[in-house]
């Protein structure tokens, strides 16, 4: 076979492959979407799953306007931003370490990742406005702050997430041990 006409290290992999199971997995695949009978079907191109998404997300972005309304900014510190993406991160920590907990990425947990973690929580955080509001303040004159709120939004942000992991997992420790008795 000549070099131009030889197979793809990938392609190698799936023809070497004499059994369905022996193939590689894409993890965004139901288990019971797997069968040598029907082509497996990424979670990406499925209308149930996309609209799970898309309700949580518009959901979410009108609980982002909402909140954004209702905050006022002090001075050049975009406050109702800061305070979204802080409680969005520290939700996201908490949804996701909750899921995981209960077992597998599958069915409703599946589902309520969608909805909840990738819809409603990728609409009600904004990584595009935090960043506009700190090159705003940076614009504006303000480089302190927008320093200030560009690094604080950041370290916040990490520190909220890993709060909401370690309050889920600490949940689920509790639940599980009968209330801690």
């Amino acid at each position: 076979m000549s070099a131009a006409s030889e197979p793809e290290p990938e392609q190698e992999t799936l023809l070497a492959a004499e059994h369905f199971d022996e193939l590689p997995l894409d993890s965004d695949v139901e288990v019971d979407d797997i069968s040598p009978h029907k082509p497996e079907r990424p979670i990406h191109f499925r209308w149930n799953y996309l609209g799970l998404v898309a309700l949580g997300g518009a959901i979410g972005t009108g609980a982002r306007e909402g909140l954004t309304l209702a905050v006022p900014a002090i001075g050049a510190f975009p406050l109702s931003v800061f305070l979204i993406n802080t409680t969005g991160s520290f939700a996201l920590g908490a949804v996701l370490e909750l899921l995981r907990r209960l077992g597998p990425d599958e069915g409703l947990r599946r589902r309520l990742r969608l909805l909840v973690g990738t819809g409603f929580m990728g609409g009600y955080t904004t990584y595009s406005t935090f960043a506009v509001g700190a090159a705003t303040a940076l614009n504006g004159g303000h480089v302190p702050i927008g320093v200030f709120y560009g690094l604080v939004s950041v370290v916040i942000g990490v520190a909220a997430a890993f709060a909401g992991v370690v309050l889920a997992a600490e949940v689920h420790r509790t639940a599980t041990r009968g209330g801690g008795r």
